[in-house]
């Protein structure tokens, strides 16, 4: 695994060292041994799991700039993605990892035992702990691989982050209509769009958003789950 780690992570911009590839393979094998205990990813091939998990992740660097000790949080890990990859190769970064299943993060505490990575492990609904001090506007990067669709994720993720910060959600192919769809809400959260990055990562179409946090988020966002479900920005 190590030779195809830096092969496919050298083909977007990123070198990994040998301690570097040492943490992902460690991470693959608790990745493996726990997601027969409980569902983490349906990917599970060698192979696929560096391309679609661990480079997929590191895309971010390539196409977005996160600063030195940059506060981030990743929204809805699950099973560690971006996140855990982001911190491998970025240790400088201040890392939370923010998931609703207590299960997952019993797993992401393992991967950070084991890794040797210092990060926060936060057992919250993403719109609940958006409403808390301790987390309002208090990060640099919010970023979220999750399925949702644009206008509900914002909703979810761009109140974390400070004025002047990014909002990066990690999205399919072809998002023209998503990110129409999702403009209002966009700018009722304060956020404005600064960059959206197509690619293919081996035959997987990739689109990357970033949006950027212009002023503060008003205080009635994000508002309950089922509301924003049923009555999307």
């Amino acid at each position: 695994m190590k030779e195809l780690l830096k092969k496919e992570s050298a083909e977007i911009g990123v070198e990994l060292t040998d301690f570097q590839c040492a943490q992902f393979e460690k991470y693959y094998e608790l990745l493996i041994e726990w997601n027969k205990k409980i569902n983490l990813t349906r990917i599970t091939e060698p192979k696929e799991v560096v391309i679609k998990h661990f480079v997929d992740s590191l895309t971010l660097l390539e196409y977005c700039s996160i600063p030195e000790g940059a506060k981030v949080i990743d929204i809805g890990t699950g099973a560690g993605f971006p996140g855990i990859p982001l911190k491998i190769v970025r240790p400088d970064i201040k890392l939370t990892l923010l998931d609703s299943l207590n299960k997952r993060l019993n797993f992401l505490n393992k991967v950070c035992e084991e890794l040797g990575i210092n990060a926060e492990l936060l057992h919250a609904r993403a719109e609940d702990s958006a409403r808390d001090t301790d987390y309002r506007e208090n990060f640099d990067i919010s970023v979220s691989r999750a399925v949702a669709r644009l206008n509900t994720l914002s909703e979810y993720c761009l109140p974390y982050v400070t004025v002047g910060g990014s909002f990066i959600a990690m999205k399919g192919p072809e998002l023209n209509d998503e990110l129409n769809e999702a403009k209002t809400a966009i700018k009722a959260l304060g956020g404005e769009l600064k960059q959206m990055s197509e690619f293919e990562l081996k035959a997987s179409g990739r689109t990357i958003v970033e949006i950027k946090k212009a002023k503060p988020t008003p205080k009635i966002y994000p508002r309950h789950s089922s509301k924003i479900k049923t009555k999307p920005l």
